[in-house]
Order: C-alpha cells, then sequence, then structure tokens
C-alpha cells in the first residue's frame, strides 16, 4: 500500500489516464454470410471457450510457490471441463493468452492482492486459474468491457468472473498504476525480465519458413503461382515488402514470407493441398544434412519426430530413391491410421511407422540393417525459439516449454534431466554398427545440450572397444551454405544465433571413419554430389533389379563414350577429393574409386602418331586412358564399351556446352612437336538419345611448355 498523499493523488490521475486512453468499440456488420470469428475485434476479449481452455493451460504451466510466499491459491484440479479445440486459430490464440498470463503471474497476483479482490471475493480455488487469465485480457483492453456476439456460446462461470471483475474496475487500474510506478515502468510490458522483452521482439518480426513439396510441385511453379497471386519475389528477408516473399539461402526448397501473411497464405491452394508447407527452419537444416549423406538406396531412421511433417520433408527429399524412412515411437493404431493418411495425401510413399521407442529398439534389429542415417532431433528447453507458442504447436512439443521461456531460462536440474536424456539417445544411436552417420539437431542456446554432449558421447566411441569404425565430426554439408557458416574449422558445428529473421539452431553430423576394407561404389558418391548441388541438371536413374544381384568387382566400369562425356569432367574432381585424397597428383583424373594406391603411379598416355586426323579413341576422357594395365579386370572393363541401360545419366534438357580448352601433352620423340594442338574445344549436344562430344577447331595453335610433365594432363578447371 502506498503511504503518500502525493504518489495516491498520482496514481488517481494514472487511473484517469488509463480510462481515458479507451477508445470506443464499434462493431462493424458485414453484409452476406461472415464465418464465426474467435476474436471478435482486437483488444476486445475472447470467447467464453478460449478463456476456459487458456485457465485450463494456465493451470497446468503456472509457477508453483513456496508455501510462505504464496499470495492467491489455486485449485489442483482442471477449472472447467472444455471440448477439444475447434481449430487451429482458437488453439493458438488460448496457447497466447494462458503464456501471457504466466509471464505476468507474479504481477497479476499482486494486483489482486492490493486491490483486495482477493480475500474480500469469496470463490472457489478451481477458478483463480480463470481470474488471472481474464484479469489479464481486461487490463490489456483498458479496463473496457467486452462486446459478446449473439452467436457465442456463453459460460455462466466465465461470466461470473467478468462480473466481479467489472464491479472492481477501479480497484485493480489503481493497484496497476500503483505497481507501474513501483517498478518506474511505462507498462508492465517494461517489468518482465531484459531476455523475455528481447525474445518478444524477435518473435514479432521473425518471418514465417515454408518448404515445398516437391511430391507434387517443383519451387520454380511454386514462385509462378505466387507472383501470379500478386506476390513479389525480393532477394533477401530484409527487403520484405507488404506482400512478398524470399528463397532461403541455404535450402533452395524453403521459401521465407513476412508473418503477418500467414492467415491470408493458409487459405490459398498450395498450401491446402500440402504443396507448401509451413515449419521452423532448423528441421529443413536437419533434413537436408541427411539428404548429403545418403547413397542411393540407403535408409534413415528418424527419431522423437515432434512434427510429422519433419518426417513428409525428409520423404520428398529422397523421393527419388529406394531409400525407407523409419519412424520410432508410433504406438496408436489410430495415430498410425491418421498420420498413413496424411503421408498419402502429401504424396509421401516410402515411410514405415514403429511402434517401439527408440531406446527400446536393439541395435540388431533386421528391419534397420540399411539404416546408414540417423537423424536425432531430441527434446530440449528450445530457448533458441523466439515464438514458443509457434513451436509448441508446429512441433507437438509440451507445453512446459513455457514456463522456462516466460523467465528466459531454465532450471537446472531441469537442464541435468534433458541433457541426460540426448546423451543416452545419442549414445543408443552409436551402437548401430550398421549406421555411417548421425545428425543431432536442437534449438537450444546451451552448450551443455549440444556441444558438450556431442563431445561427451565421441569420447564414449573412442575409449570403448567397438569393432566398428568410431565415429568423428564432420562439418555439415548443406548445398547453399557457405564455409563462413561454419562455425570453425575445429569445431565443426553449424550454429544459428537467434535473430529478427532465424529461429535458434544447432546442427552436428557425426561420421564414421571409412573403413579402408570397405569399397565405395561411384555411384553412391554421384549420388551425394548431386544432394550437394554439384550436378544441377542431372537424374541418376535408380538401380535396376540385375545390378542389385550382380556381385560388383572392386573396380568401378567407365562410362560408354555416348553417355554423359559432359558431366565426367564436372565430377571427377569430386571423385578425387572423396574417395582418394590422398593421392600426390591431384591432376590425374580417373574414375577407380577402389584402385590400390601403388597402381596409380603407373598410369601413362600411349603416344600419338598422327595429329591431324585423331583416332576414334583420342575423343575419350583422360581416366579411361589413365587405367593400369597390369589387372586383367581392369582391361576387360576398358575394353567393354557396350552401353548399358542402368545407371545413365539423363539430361533433363537438350543444351550445347562448349567445355574449356583442355591442354593435352603427348610422350614419345617420334612426333613433330610443332604439329601438335595446344587446345582441343569439346562441343556436348544433348538431345532425346543422348549426348555426343565433337571436337571444335582451334582458332589458335601454339606449342606446349616443355616444362609440363608428359604424363599428366593440366587444365584450369574453372567449371569446378
Amino acid at each position: 500500500m502506498i503511504n503518500s498523499t502525493n504518489e495516491l493523488e498520482f496514481s488517481k490521475e494514472e487511473i484517469k489516464s488509463e480510462i481515458s486512453k479507451c477508445t470506443s468499440l464499434t462493431h462493424v456488420e458485414e453484409s452476406g454470410s461472415k464465418e464465426k470469428s474467435i476474436c471478435l475485434n482486437e483488444k476486445n476479449g475472447y470467447q467464453d471457450t478460449v478463456y476456459v481452455k487458456a485457465a485450463n493451460i494456465f493451470q497446468g504451466i503456472r509457477i508453483e510457490k513456496a508455501p510462505d510466499k504464496v499470495l492467491v491459491r489455486y485449485g489442483s484440479e482442471p477449472v472447467l471441463a472444455s471440448p477439444d479445440f475447434e481449430d487451429e486459430q482458437s488453439q493458438r490464440l488460448s496457447y497466447e493468452l494462458a503464456f501471457s498470463a504466466l509471464k505476468y503471474q507474479d504481477i497479476l497476483e499482486n494486483i489482486l492482492i492490493d486491490s483486495c479482490f482477493y480475500p474480500n471475493v469469496s470463490i472457489p480455488d478451481a477458478l483463480t486459474s480463470l481470474v488471472v487469465v481474464m484479469l489479464y485480457d481486461f487490463q490489456d483492453r483498458k479496463f473496457q468491457s467486452r462486446l459478446i456476439s449473439d452467436e457465442e456460446q456463453s459460460i455462466s462461470e466465465v461470466q461470473e468472473v467478468e462480473n466481479l471483475l467489472n464491479s472492481f474496475k477501479t480497484k485493480l487500474a489503481a493497484a496497476l498504476a500503483r505497481c507501474r510506478i513501483k517498478h518506474d515502468a511505462l507498462s508492465i510490458y517494461h517489468i518482465l525480465p531484459e531476455t523475455v522483452r528481447k525474445q518478444e521482439q524477435r518473435a514479432s518480426t521473425l518471418p514465417l519458413y515454408a518448404w515445398v513439396n516437391t511430391c507434387k510441385i517443383s519451387p520454380e511453379v511454386v514462385c509462378d503461382d505466387l507472383k501470379k497471386e500478386g506476390y513479389t519475389r525480393v532477394k533477401s528477408a530484409f527487403d520484405f515488402e507488404c506482400k512478398s516473399f524470399c528463397v532461403d539461402q541455404h535450402c533452395s526448397d524453403v521459401l521465407i514470407f513476412p508473418s503477418h501473411l500467414k492467415s491470408e497464405l493458409l487459405n490459398i491452394e498450395l498450401c491446402t493441398d500440402y504443396k507448401l508447407l509451413f515449419q521452423d527452419k532448423s528441421r529443413s537444416l536437419a533434413v537436408h544434412s541427411v539428404k548429403t549423406l545418403l547413397n542411393m538406396d540407403d535408409d534413415i531412421l528418424l527419431v522423437n519426430m515432434g512434427s510429422w511433417y519433419t518426417v513428409a520433408h525428409m520423404s520428398t527429399l529422397t523421393n527419388q530413391s529406394t531409400s525407407k524412412i523409419y519412424v520410432c515411437g508410433v504406438k496408436s493404431q489410430t495415430k498410425e491410421s491418421e498420420l498413413k493418411d496424411l503421408f498419402t495425401n502429401m504424396g509421401c510413399k516410402n515411410i514405415e511407422l514403429l511402434h517401439e521407442n527408440f531406446t527400446d529398439i536393439e541395435a540388431k534389429d533386421q528391419r534397420l540393417q540399411k539404416v546408414k542415417v540417423i537423424l536425432l532431433l531430441p527434446r530440449c528447453s528450445g530457448l533458441g525459439v523466439s515464438n514458443p507458442i509457434e513451436f509448441i504447436l508446429n512441433e507437438n512439443e509440451d507445453a512446459e516449454l513455457l514456463k522456462d521461456h516466460s523467465k528466459g531460462t531454465i532450471a537446472e536440474d531441469k537442464l541435468n534431466v534433458l541433457v541426460e536424456q540426448q546423451y543416452e539417445q545419442l549414445k543408443h544411436a552409436m551402437q548401430f554398427n550398421k549406421a555411417q552417420a548421425i545428425v543431432y539437431c536442437t534449438c537450444s542456446v546451451y552448450p551443455e545440450e549440444n556441444e558438450v554432449v556431442v563431445k561427451k558421447a565421441l569420447e564414449l566411441g573412442v575409449e570403448g572397444n567397438n569393432k566398428v569404425q568410431p565415429y568423428r565430426l564432420s562439418p555439415p554439408v548443406l548445398p547453399l551454405c557457405s564455409a563462413k557458416e561454419i562455425r570453425s574449422s575445429i569445431d565443426k558445428f553449424f550454429k544459428v544465433e537467434p535473430s529478427e529473421i532465424t529461429n535458434g539452431c544447432f546442427l552436428a553430423v557425426l561420421t564414421r571413419e571409412r573403413d579402408p576394407s570397405e569399397t565405395v561404389s561411384v555411384k553412391d558418391v554421384l549420388a551425394r554430389a548431386a544432394a550437394k548441388g554439384l550436378l544441377d541438371g542431372i537424374e541418376l536413374a535408380k538401380t535396376s533389379k540385375r545390378e542389385k544381384k550382380k556381385k560388383k568387382p572392386k573396380t568401378a566400369l567407365a562410362k560408354p563414350i555416348n553417355e554423359s562425356m559432359s558431366t565426367q569432367i564436372k565430377i571427377t574432381e569430386f571423385l578425387n577429393r572423396e574417395l582418394r585424397p590422398h593421392i600426390n597428383r591431384p591432376e590425374t583424373l580417373t574414375t577407380k574409386a577402389c584402385l590400390p594406391q601403388k597402381n596409380t603411379n603407373q598410369t601413362s598416355i600411349a603416344p600419338q602418331k598422327k595429329a591431324g586426323k585423331m583416332p576414334p579413341y583420342a575423343l575419350m576422357p583422360t581416366f579411361m586412358k589413365n587405367l593400369p594395365s597390369t589387372s586383367k579386370v581392369s582391361e576387360r572393363q576398358t575394353s567393354t564399351m557396350r552401353p548399358r541401360p542402368e545407371d545413365k545419366m539423363i539430361a533433363l534438357k537438350p543444351v550445347e556446352i562448349v567445355l574449356p580448352p583442355v591442354m593435352m601433352s603427348y610422350a614419345g620423340s617420334q612426333v613433330n612437336k610443332n604439329q601438335i594442338p595446344a587446345h582441343f574445344y569439346y562441343r556436348w549436344i544433348g538431345g532425346k538419345t543422348g549426348g555426343l562430344i565433337t571436337p571444335s577447331s582451334s582458332k589458335k595453335l601454339e606449342k606446349p611448355k616443355e616444362n609440363l610433365p608428359s604424363s599428366a594432363v593440366r587444365h584450369p578447371q574453372p567449371w569446378l
């Protein structure tokens, strides 16, 4: 209570000011049919059902105080029985109202005591949560009466609490004014901790992220459709206008929109037909990281899938392969049926649902023997998320997260519980011997949930006596990710700090060291290269059944001349870097993924007899002539030039590519060097029947440099 008369008079002025600021609200009637509105008008209150649902949510997440500090008593049972949410909008409004009451719980309780609402008003303890929720909304609309629609279904308990609050309107406004004076704050918003205020500011500007369902439509068509709807494409989220969008800088299938467009976008055909789906960017980063680690036929295991959209996004990225996606923890038959219907409507066909929890599945489970990559999205504090309401609703998270977000921090004992769960799941994932990589992703800003957990699990793997290759930390590879965005070359973690345009995200990729006795086919390397964006415009054909039955030798068969010649030069640099980083001469081009190191120094180029007229094999790429002659298998494969139907590199559209000049060197002293053209230009023409490389006459002949070695092919490779 305030003892000073001046302060009391000033509080009365504050009360008058509060009431004078209130504007009269008019109810505008629109002609024709009108949908039922959840929020009747801005700052005009909610429907009775929203108050009840918000009170029930608040009852479950409110902060319990010590017995000696309890000011207001709450009941232990739900406030009132209420039906399920009518739609997504009513659910979101209920969570937002409950979260607001939670953030201001201490202030609202002090206002109820200071205004003598308690203990003068006799009301059951079970309705206290309803009083607190409705009091927050009452002061937020400047203590003005609520306009009630005739179509609204009224609830007697809500009407009773509202009448009591209206009868104490003046005293409640005076108590609020005194609270603001005590904290020297312009509004109760400025009483919140700084971390919570910054979080609210970020949430107000946070844009919307949506990924394109490529099973139904391409990103290019989506952009064209949005432009037809009047949306303007801009370069980045910082250039947003009233009705605009942009493409994400990391994921080419993710679009970004201003937050105020969500209600409008949800009603367009792209969203209603599951072609454009809203989800936090961190989940898109996780699935794209998994995609870059996959070979053609690898299966994926998804752990702790809060949002089923994450499963669907992973399915769209692997739609062209024979990979299967296994999801844990679907125990209910009803839920399983609902998910199958959802995935069918979204066009996803390679998803397998498992009833067991992840930690209950044995590493030797026969169903998961082809699983090569595990995506782990553990439960975390989520304090890197600016808008916790959207995170909880979209990712099906527990509302208990709001308790931590209301304070901007998490209790140490609760953090330790989360860290232990994360460590156990990561440790269990490392026990799957067939798996070759683990992607670990959180929305936390605490190192204990991120770097510390990952490093601790890696140390355990080093100390163990496992027969399989140990895990090591690898930098995440995203198609549009720059090297500067990797935190450091030592840590190799990908971190996004919370900002006005994105939520916080932590990403770690654990891969096994490659076993020297194992072989990796060129087909698998090409699949990873395509996932990393190195083979744009090229589609890899699926593996045929005949090829699956046949065991391939350790050496890879080179492609025929009339197939995919234009793509070989583009990918040879990637093959050398991926499969044979230890070769001393990186200029030598080869596709021998499993060739022993001792044979690489035996490659040579046969002397050319005539420079003016080149034999047919002269158009053969250099790596075909660099195969060792000592291997019978290599000779047999080199001589086999018959086209094969499987594993074709198919050009998406006819194109004409003029490749940069390639400097050729010739061995032997019998050749006249003045007659040797120094540069050859090759032109690749793609059509319906394949591609063909044809030589083009050089405009200028010049003598090759004498100091170049005769057994190597050198070129600047500017196109790679």
